[in-house]
């Protein structure tokens, strides 16, 4: 095994004339001494720098999805740089509170969403709910009806498109227990009673096809599929979900976030979408920014 390539490895990484990694300045064996391992390094220059490419990329809304790496100081970090945050659970929606993120710039995911979880949204006032299924959509409206506040949501839609990646991470297929099928008419019966209720206001559709997709087709494809739905339903906001691939080993190329917003708005735009294009990336904005450290214990020679 060979050493790992540069380009694997967070940006300000660099070596001295002594072998000693360092990134961002500071020295990897002094970080595993004083904290001992294992360790999560990560940078905070490239973290940033990720943070401003979605923003600029995709203008305001962008939100980062927190599942990716939520800890107070990541989420409040991707907030100033000018991103919303996606929670999915109770959890992360707590660690977004403890780092005083408004409640409009927060957008609340998960397919199994608890009452509690809905009701604590709603109490936070939360910008966004994305609705995964019908019984969600019957909590929220007996919330509702009870006194709390109705809230914004986006339908999420599964478009039945098969992403290039592995197949435990695809959730944009047909049989996905995630969102609603368009092939089954489930989507446009959702839209129709989200649009209908008095509980809740229809601002959009979402659509996330799964993680680790190296390819922009995959997303135009979803596009191409999703555009009739999202024309006729004339929502303001579109979003294509997260899941943009990162290199992780030799030999694997991803787009750029750039490039990957750069190709969803042209593809809305050449199928008639007039609603404002969002995105969540999450493992775009964090994984290349970090490194792990291990304190090698046992070797063991193996013929």
């Amino acid at each position: 095994m060979g050493p790992i390539p540069i380009s694997l490895l967070p940006q300000n990484t660099a070596m001295g004339e002594d072998g000693r990694v360092t990134i961002g300045g500071c020295d990897l064996v002094e970080l595993a001494h004083e904290h001992g391992t294992p360790l999560f390094v990560y940078s905070e220059a490239q973290l940033r720098a990720r943070c401003r490419e979605a923003v600029a990329a995709f203008g305001d809304g962008v939100a980062y999805a927190t599942k990716a790496f939520s800890t107070v100081e990541m989420v409040r970090l991707a907030y100033e740089e000018g991103m919303s945050l996606d929670v999915a659970t109770g959890g992360e929606l707590y660690v977004a509170q403890a780092a005083e993120i408004p409640g409009e710039r927060i957008v609340v995911h998960g397919n199994n969403k608890s009452v509690g979880e809905l009701r604590a949204a709603l109490e936070v006032g939360v910008g966004r709910i994305v609705v995964d299924s019908f019984d969600e959509m019957d909590r929220i409206e007996k919330l509702v009806f009870a006194g709390m506040p109705p809230p914004a949501v986006l339908v999420r839609v599964t478009p039945g498109v098969e992403a290039h990646t592995h197949e435990y991470l695809r959730t944009g297929v047909a049989d996905s227990k995630f969102g609603f099928s368009l092939a089954s008419g489930d989507a446009e019966r959702a839209i129709a009673q989200a649009g209908a209720s008095e509980a809740m206001e229809l601002v959009g559709i979402h659509a996330h096809i799964g993680s680790q997709v190296f390819s922009v087709d995959s997303f135009r494809k979803a596009i191409k599929v999703l555009a009739p739905l999202v024309v006729s339903s004339e929502v303001e906001e579109f979003s294509i979900g997260g899941g943009l691939g990162v290199a992780y080993v030799t030999g694997e190329e991803a787009p750029t976030i750039t490039e990957w917003a750069d190709t969803v708005k042209s593809v809305c735009a050449k199928q008639g979408i007039e609603a404002r294009v969002v995105a969540e990336p999450g493992r775009a904005i964090v994984a290349q920014a970090a490194v792990t450290l291990y304190t090698v214990g046992t070797i063991k020679e193996i013929p």
